[in-house]
């Protein structure tokens, strides 16, 4: 099997169920936000040892996949979509909300404004968290009545910017002083 099909040569994409859009319609831009999001999640991903940080980030991106599939089809083909495997639910919602939640207990909120770069981890997922906000920007032209999609992006940007804070040199002191921290 060949990589490249030459279909989209004409300047259109096929979408998920059928149906062929221009490269630059709102469906392909908006599910391309999403999966620019999702690669900048991926460089995110810590480099040493924290797994429960890495498998948090791994799981996001499984989501992803799901609210791209999502986005790829067309309002007509909607009905085909399954809920938690081409369909973002309120439950993927609800678990980034916990995990904002419980991550938030683990570090001393800032007082001020924070310039990113804190470390390396910290500014990828800031950067990360950039391209969430963008893809849900794109994504709200959509218009996708009764999806998930839009807060799950939403709350995705929230759970990036606290991970990014939980991530930060004070943060990480704090965690390695007091396992119960969320180490």
């Amino acid at each position: 099997m060949k990589v490249y099909t030459k279909a989209g040569d004409d300047g259109t994409t096929g979408l998920f169920f059928g149906g062929r859009v221009a490269k630059d319609s709102p469906h392909p831009v908006a599910y391309g936000a999403v999966d620019e999001a999702q690669a900048a999640i991926g460089l995110a991903r810590p480099p040493n040892d924290d797994e429960e940080l890495d498998e948090i980030l791994v799981t996001i991106c499984r989501h992803l996949y799901v609210a791209m599939a999502e986005l790829a089809t067309l309002p007509a083909n909607r009905a085909k979509l399954t809920a938690g495997t081409s369909l973002v639910t309120a439950d993927m919602v609800s678990e980034l909300e916990r995990l904002i939640d419980d991550v938030s207990e683990r570090f001393a909120p800032p007082t001020q404004f924070v310039i990113p770069g804190g470390s390396p981890v910290s500014a990828a997922l800031d950067h990360a968290r950039t391209v969430a906000r963008r893809a849900e920007r794109e994504v709200v032209s959509l218009d996708l009545d009764g999806s998930e999609a839009l807060r799950y992006l939403n709350r995705l940007s929230d759970l990036l910017w606290t991970l990014a804070r939980w991530q930060e040199p004070a943060a990480l002191e704090s965690r390695a002083s007091d396992p119960s921290r969320g180490g």
